[in-house]
């Protein structure tokens, strides 16, 4: 098979290498999947830069965790009847030496997922570190409906799912975008106020659009740049959910503000979530896709021997929606 692969870290175009590697095996209760697409999160980038000084966790590295393909073979213990399967795969380096860069890959059979009827493949790569992440930020405090969530961030790829999975838990969305173009993108996702994150006075339009009350919950893209603004909007018993601080790791906590108001601070990571918050993220995912709720924007695509230019563009932040390396230019489901 095709494959990219790192043995050491550093700079994309210095440690990236693209060529021949054995065909993997299914182990019992896993799956092979024929990938369609690979999914680059802006953690797989900055793995294979040695982010935080990480030491390389396997002499050799095939990144990203997420795609989307069809079940080609199945590991003792799997159903023969998943052969044939279309499937949005995640996890596939997380804990693991072999991701998604590379024309098959192999995962333990629950982490590759049925791809809902009328989903293209796409959309599957799309889904598994930026929908699950976004889901644990929504639901991880109970049911949303009938409440008032602000997503800063709404045009990223975790911001985008939250906005979706919100309004499709029956929450009304606030989000906070950049652009006009970033606004019209997060309205079709289902946010009912929009809200520029740039305006000198975007606490003041937040806490207006909810009468005053406060949001119930916050899906935090930058926890150090954005803590102040979170301490004034969030309501009574509020519940911040941060996934990233990037500009600023150790951030600095109004103490007394946040104590006075009950408020829950979460932090969400997706590489290890509790086995139920796990199975209720998946099948969410998927009811909401299916209901036309998620529909994962896609920047660029990418052959797999430029995948180098493809980090490159996630490292930079150049483009608002998912970079996907296409490893089957001919499938069209």
């Amino acid at each position: 098979m095709k494959a990219a692969l790192y043995d050491r870290p550093g700079p994309a175009h210095e440690v990236l290498q693209v060529g021949d590697l054995p065909d993997p095996d299914p182990a019992p209760g896993e799956v092979r999947v024929r990938l369609v697409f690979s999914g680059i999160n802006p953690g797989d980038t900055k793995k294979r830069d040695g982010w935080l000084g990480f030491p390389m966790p396997y002499p050799r590295v095939i990144p990203h965790s997420d795609g989307s393909g069809v079940i080609d073979a199945v590991g003792k213990g799997v159903p023969a009847a998943r052969v044939g399967e279309r499937v949005w795969v995640y996890g596939a380096q997380s804990y693991r030496p072999f991701g998604t860069a590379a024309e098959l890959t192999t995962v333990p059979q629950e982490k590759a997922v049925q791809l809902p009827d009328g989903a293209d493949f796409a959309t599957g790569a799309c889904l598994g570190i930026a929908a699950r992440t976004a889901h644990r930020c929504v639901f991880a405090d109970g049911p949303v409906a009938g409440q008032t969530v602000l997503v800063a961030g709404g045009a990223g790829s975790v911001g985008h799912a939250g906005v979706a999975l919100a309004a499709w838990g029956g929450a009304r969305v606030i989000a906070t975008v950049g652009s006009a173009a970033q606004a019209k993108m997060v309205r079709a996702a289902g946010a009912h106020v929009i809200v520029d994150r740039h305006a000198h006075d975007l606490a003041d339009k937040v806490v207006a659009a909810t009468d005053g009350a406060g949001v119930d919950r916050i899906v935090e893209v930058a926890l150090g740049a954005n803590i102040s603004l979170d301490e004034r909007v969030i309501a009574l018993g509020g519940t911040i959910a941060a996934y990233a601080s990037d500009a600023d790791a150790e951030p600095r906590l109004p103490f007394w503000p946040l104590l006075f108001k009950n408020v829950v601070l979460r932090l969400v990571g997706s590489d290890d979530l509790p086995a139920g918050a796990e199975a209720a993220a998946v099948a969410d995912i998927s009811a909401c896709v299916a209901a036309g709720g998620l529909r994962p924007v896609v920047a660029r695509r990418f052959p797999l021997e430029q995948i180098a230019e493809a980090h490159e563009v996630v490292e930079r932040g150049g483009a608002t929606g998912h970079v996907l390396l296409d490893l089957d230019a001919g499938a069209t489901g």
